[in-house]
């Protein structure tokens, strides 16, 4: 028996070894890639906190699709040797790390980095690098002491008792309160920013591929903003230039640069293939179109199973058992496509997020953004990521429960916050949806047959759909 015990005690002690082995380079990778993301935007060696913090929200986004991953793997190879190290507890001990170092991130690492970055050291002391810690560590503090009465006082008006008894158990009630909030605000914040990014997701899309033109000769549009770009720069090098040109500087340096941007694009069309200019466009519209669909039919179908079974309820699970059953109805290729929607969710809310007219001043920019927009950046990134597994779980996108500390926020058992925030987002969605595909179909039509450069006394959105199609095949006639 003692032999046995021994065993055992070396297996769990391997495993753990093992199991933070992975974890470490792991993290290490994703620490590394978020450093270089960071110095695009600020060549500087101040950034480990932010490196930190965007590493964490990094793998934030990765649980879900690993979890679902490893699932499917351990479901496809039950007996292999070289998948031992694939199991239930290091799953669950990622997901309990990066909890505890995203509410770390949030609570106390971001806002030490900011008060650090705005303190000198307070009135009298001698100026350096510890008396900024000093007063860093004194402003987080009576931040902390103001987070936590607010914790308090919200946690006495809905449990007046609790609240009473349990003054100095911070552990147990005041903090699952906090993380709560935050987590609450974090899908909330998702619920704003991804109908609105996966509308924006179209036009993002289609400004970064060549767009067709069917009636448009790329040559001699080419030559007419070149000739338009060199005569405005000799007009800008003129050295003696006519009282009229001073006064409309600036406009021909704005009127300068559009027509760069359009002479850049125009040789990106001429240069790219036929395949790629012809069908690159139409298919990844069409992609992002069935992506888009199908996660509005997963909420409509979740909808329902919320109306008729209650397992549809997002919880939380303490033992995965992974590789027992898919957690898909359509098995490793309903888990695939389970993971391309879940990262195609998250990469919509970031482009919502920096579309919307309240966050667009956070855009960050290569190597002018400033260490206080790249704290806030951090943390705006964190919140949407930490939020990402509540929010995929809770419209049913995937059927993988909360695993730890995920699963223990008090408003996911309530069944009228998990309905309405579905028909939310399924009607936000299909009304965004709905009216960019209509005007982008529109706008598309205008310009791939040529009505955009008519001189039409009326609003080019009036234009009806008949007479695009006469004007089209007037044109090939």
């Amino acid at each position: 028996m003692e032999t046995d015990d021994v065993s055992v005690r070396e297996q769990l002690f391997h495993n753990r070894v093992r199991e933070t082995i992975i974890c470490v380079l792991l993290f290490t990778c994703l620490y590394i890639l978020s450093y270089l993301i960071l110095t695009h935007f600020k060549k500087t060696a101040d950034l480990w906190l932010c490196t930190f913090t965007l590493s964490v929200a990094v793998s934030a986004v990765l649980l879900l699709p690993i979890s679902i991953l490893s699932n499917e793997v351990l479901l496809t190879f039950p007996q292999s040797y070289y998948m031992q190290w694939l199991n239930g507890s290091l799953i669950h001990g990622l997901w309990n790390l990066v909890f505890l170092f995203s509410n770390l991130s949030l609570v106390f690492l971001m806002p030490f980095a900011y008060f650090f970055t705005e303190s000198e050291g307070f009135a009298g002391s001698k100026k350096g690098v510890m008396a900024r810690v000093y007063e860093a560590v004194v402003l987080l503090l009576l931040l902390a002491l103001l987070v936590l009465g607010i914790v308090w006082v919200a946690s006495a008006l809905l449990h007046d008792n609790i609240a009473r008894k349990s003054l100095y158990d911070l552990w147990e009630y005041y903090l699952p309160y906090l993380y709560s909030g935050i987590s609450l605000f974090g899908v909330l914040l998702l619920l704003l920013c991804t109908p609105f990014g996966l509308s924006r997701m179209f036009s993002v899309t289609g400004s970064l591929l060549v767009k067709p033109r069917l009636l448009e000769d790329v040559e001699d549009t080419l030559d007419c903003t070149t000739f338009e770009e060199d005569a405005l720069s000799r007009k800008l090098n003129c050295k003696s230039p006519s009282c009229w040109v001073k006064l409309n500087m600036e406009a021909m340096k704005k009127e300068h640069q559009t027509l760069r941007s359009q002479r850049i694009a125009l040789e990106m069309r001429r240069k790219a293939s036929p395949w790629q200019r012809n069908l690159g466009y139409p298919l990844a519209m069409i992609g992002l179109l069935a992506l888009t669909v199908m996660c509005v039919l997963m909420v409509c179908f979740n909808v329902l199973e919320l109306l008729l079974d209650e397992t549809a309820m997002p919880r939380g699970m303490e033992d995965p058992h992974l590789g027992m059953a898919s957690f898909s109805m359509f098995g490793s290729l309903g888990a695939a496509v389970q993971v391309v929607l879940i990262l195609y969710l998250m990469v919509s809310s970031v482009v919502g997020f920096y579309s919307s007219p309240l966050f667009t001043g956070l855009l960050p920019r290569a190597q002018d953004t400033n260490l206080t927009q790249i704290i806030a950046n951090c943390v705006s990134l964190l919140i949407l990521s930490s939020a990402l597994p509540v929010f995929s779980r809770t419209l049913g996108i995937t059927r993988f429960d909360l695993l730890g500390d995920f699963g223990r926020y008090n408003w996911l058992g309530n069944f009228y916050i998990v309905f309405l925030y579905n028909m939310l987002f399924a009607g936000l969605t299909s009304a965004s949806l709905i009216k960019t595909v209509t005007w982008a179909v529109q706008r598309e039509l205008i310009r791939a047959f040529g009505l955009h450069r008519l001189p039409l006394t009326v609003s080019r959105s009036t234009v009806p759909f008949r007479l695009l199609l006469a004007s089209g095949l007037s044109k090939i006639q």
